[in-house]
């Protein structure tokens, strides 16, 4: 009964004993069938010992364990002990297999027909629970540093040339890969018990390259050799040649894999690069005008950063774009711009403006120069438009240009950045204010020239638009009260004779002009719009009078404001006597309704409708008052000289000659002057033309405009001038009043904070020194350089 329960006990310890060693081994190995039948001899002689039988069917130790008496019997079982002792020939020959599937991934065998990638793995599996995981890593890092030493012989030689080498290190490095991953794959165990568990202990793939490193690239040779020959090639690149950019892809990648590429490879590349950019910038900014040269650093930068994304590493990006910028671009920029900026501008080169802009803005600084020639170009171009008085003619519509190309330019080309917009602004406001009074003058008279009824040359939105952009260089200009003078003159013919193109343009010009300034700087220029418009109510309520009656001509009158309108000559004229009897009535008719108010008539502005009766055909001519005077003379006489119709009209002379002018030298001449001559002398003598003829029913004869002489011009800035003085003494007077005490030099800063026109120090010394005459200040008696209000 004992023997049997014994027996099958250690059946049982037999067969958990085998399944748990064929769990890690193969079944099939007669090595391990060999060992586990030892060990089943051993259990069953342990067996023997540990439950020996007595003669007398009882047990050993049920004899020994009797008393006398009635004792009970005991059956003591202890649990079997296995002693896991493995044989030294089972790790060695483990150990064999995998060093013999390594050595022929190494040399590229293949390994034999019955060792299969499974057993490999048993085979691991086995010798890292066999023994300490330790030695089995440093048997594969022996076997892998042995196979690598091997490799070195093949690159000490230096019979081949660069490219040679080259190729084959990168084979070398390929198939190095490729081993240690097959290698890596076998022992993946390894990799993630042992080496995970020590974190000092390096994975199998980080060994595979640092013993790579240690003993092929570490070597002086190989890695001189790998990087000259990839300085080379990068060479030969950038000189345009064609090479093979996956093997520098390949060896650059090694380098970054092994740790060493910006140690042994950056900094030299860097050099090469600088110096290569270095020798490029000096040549070529002297070959090559600046468009070409901007072109080919456009080229070089893409080239490189092309170089980045194919084969270097992202780290060099940076410090190699700066090296090219600095070499191409910041070591040059000053001789850049002197050298090509102001033909690139001159010919509205946009798209080399736009890169010289792009490439500009890459360097530290550039921009900032770029901006300062930008503004230096605009004031010395702008300047040759205002100062050159044989380009009076043409100046604004020139200015009007400059600006646009100069806006287009900023938009298009500078990205319309704030910096440049300003600089813009500056040198206009700077070149334009270089020649004082006469551009305001100017932009006053081309506003004149495009709101006058004749100008055809736009539509209503392209005037407006046109308004919009002379605006803007009115906001340049300094002295606008200048430009308020003139255009106040022309404004007030324009409203007189009729002449404005559109009511609606000249209000927007207005309301631009109290939008810019203020509602103080075109009070006047409204009032003058404002007597228009009660004159017209004037003349509807003169018409209605029943005092009127019946008059073979018709009256239209403009009553004007003295404060509002320029100041014109007055001159009596002789006017017949049906003129000035209608005059009378409608001086008696205003004085009738306005009381204390006065009337003076202005001949100068006045202009007429004549019926004429020509022998062929009756026409109707529109006139002046000057030229209306002197063809009603002809109806007393066909023939009349210089002198007789000086004595019968009482026009001042050079006004006369050029209305005789006009009517006998023009295009619709309505009078023969003899002599024939385009100018009117003392001897010549004014006839009758019975022969003229006309298409028109009724024909316009323009007065011939006097061209503005210096000294109409002198006074109209003198007029400007006198303003500008009650404006300044005005000013110091106000200073004064809230100050009461104040240094010269503290009131001359207060004056040029609030005068809105340009002054000099020494008219504002004038002004003071007359306000002290007045005694609306003095001197102090301690200190003559301050000033005491005196109220």
């Amino acid at each position: 009964m004992m023997s049997s329960q014994r027996q099958s006990f250690v059946s049982e310890s037999v067969t958990n004993g085998q399944r748990k060693r064929f769990s890690s081994g193969s079944p099939d190995c007669p090595h391990l069938q060999k060992k586990i039948c030892r060990q089943t001899d051993m259990m069953e002689s342990q067996k023997l010992a540990n439950f020996s039988v007595a003669p007398n069917g009882v047990s050993k130790s049920t004899v020994l364990g009797k008393k006398q008496g009635s004792e009970k019997k005991v059956l003591a079982i202890k649990n079997f002990k296995v002693h896991n002792q493995p044989a030294v020939d089972h790790i060695s020959e483990s150990w064999r297999f995998l060093r013999e599937a390594v050595v022929a991934i190494q040399e590229s065998r293949k390994l034999r027909d019955n060792l299969t990638q499974e057993d490999l793995y048993r085979y691991v599996d086995n010798l890292i629970t066999q023994r300490p995981p330790a030695l089995l890593y440093a048997d594969l890092r022996d076997l892998t540093e042995k196979h690598i030493k091997s490799r070195l012989n093949q690159f000490l030689s230096g019979t081949s040339d660069r490219l040679t080498f080259l190729r084959q290190l990168n084979d070398c490095w390929t198939h190095h890969c490729h081993q240690m991953k097959m290698v890596c794959n076998i022992f993946l165990a390894l990799d993630r018990g042992y080496v995970l568990q020590n974190a000092q202990v390096s994975s199998i793939w980080d060994m595979g390259l640092e013993l790579f490193r240690q003993h092929i690239l570490e070597e002086v040779v190989v890695e001189n050799r790998c990087v000259d020959g990839l300085l080379m090639m990068i060479e030969k690149e950038r000189s345009g040649e064609t090479i093979d950019r996956s093997l520098v892809k390949s060896l650059l990648r090694m380098l970054s894999s092994l740790q060493v590429y910006h140690k042994v490879f950056e900094n030299k590349f860097l050099v090469a690069t600088e110096q290569l950019y270095l020798r490029e910038g000096q040549r070529l900014t002297q070959d090559r005008d600046v468009p070409q040269y901007l072109l080919h650093v456009d080229k070089r930068l893409t080239e490189e950063n092309n170089r980045v994304l194919h084969y270097l590493d992202m780290s060099t990006k940076r410090q190699l774009i700066y090296c090219v910028e600095k070499q191409l671009l910041s070591e040059h920029k000053t001789l850049l711009l002197q050298k090509g900026l102001d033909s690139l501008l001159d010919q509205n080169r946009r798209h080399d403006l736009s890169l010289l802009y792009n490439l500009f803005a890459r360097i530290k600084g550039g921009l900032d120069d770029l901006c300062t020639h930008f503004n230096a170009y605009i004031k010395s171009y702008g300047k040759t438009i205002v100062i050159n008085p044989e380009k009076d003619k043409g100046m604004v519509q020139e200015l009007l240009d400059f600006k646009d190309k100069m806006d287009g330019i900023v938009t298009e080309c500078f990205n319309n950045s704030d910096k440049f917009v300003l600089a813009l602004k500056e040198a206009f406001e700077h070149f334009i204010n270089q020649r004082l009074n006469k551009p305001a003058e100017l932009i006053a008279k081309f506003v004149d020239g495009k709101l006058r009824a004749g100008n055809k040359e736009a539509t209503e939105d392209e005037l407006e638009r046109l308004l919009d952009k002379i605006m803007v260089l009115f906001r340049f200009i300094h002295g606008k009260d200048v430009f308020e003078a003139f255009y106040k003159k022309d404004l007030a013919k324009r409203l007189l004779v009729g002449k404005s193109a559109s009511v609606d343009a000249e209000k927007s010009m207005l309301s631009k002009l109290k939008q810019e300034c203020g509602p103080g700087f075109t009070s006047k220029l409204e009032g003058m719009f404002k007597d228009m418009e009660l004159s017209k109510d004037i003349m509807l309520a003169f018409k209605q009078n029943s005092q009127i009656g019946s008059t073979p001509m018709e009256l239209n009158v403009n009553i004007l404001t003295m404060g509002y309108w320029p100041n014109y000559p007055l001159m009596e004229v002789n006017m017949p006597l049906e003129m000035v009897n209608y005059q009378q009535i409608f001086t008696k008719f205003y004085l009738a309704k306005h009381s204390n108010r006065k009337l003076q008539w202005q001949p100068t502005l006045g202009h007429c409708v004549l019926k004429a009766a020509f022998p062929q055909g009756a026409k109707e001519l529109q006139v002046s008052l000057f030229q209306a005077l002197v063809l009603l003379l002809f109806n007393k006489a066909d023939s009349l000289s210089l002198a007789e119709i000086t004595a019968g009209t009482n026009i001042e002379d050079g006004e006369l000659r050029r209305t005789l002018q006009s009517l006998a030298c023009g295009k619709a001449r309505v009078l023969q002057k003899t002599p024939r001559s385009k100018d009117v002398n003392d001897e010549d003598k004014f006839i009758y033309n019975k022969d003229f003829t006309n298409q028109l029913f009724r024909i316009r004869i323009n007065q011939i405009q006097m061209k503005e002489t210096s000294e109409e011009q002198q006074q109209t800035e003198e007029r400007v001038f006198q303003d500008r003085q009650y404006q300044i003494d005005a000013a110091i007077v106000r200073i004064m009043k809230m100050r009461k005490v104040l240094p010269h030099n503290l009131l001359i800063t207060e004056l040029y904070n609030q005068l809105k026109f340009p002054v000099k120090p020494a008219d504002l010394k004038k002004r003071i020194e007359s306000l002290i005459d007045r005694d609306y200040m003095e001197r102090d008696k301690d200190n003559p350089n301050t000033y005491n209000y005196v109220a």
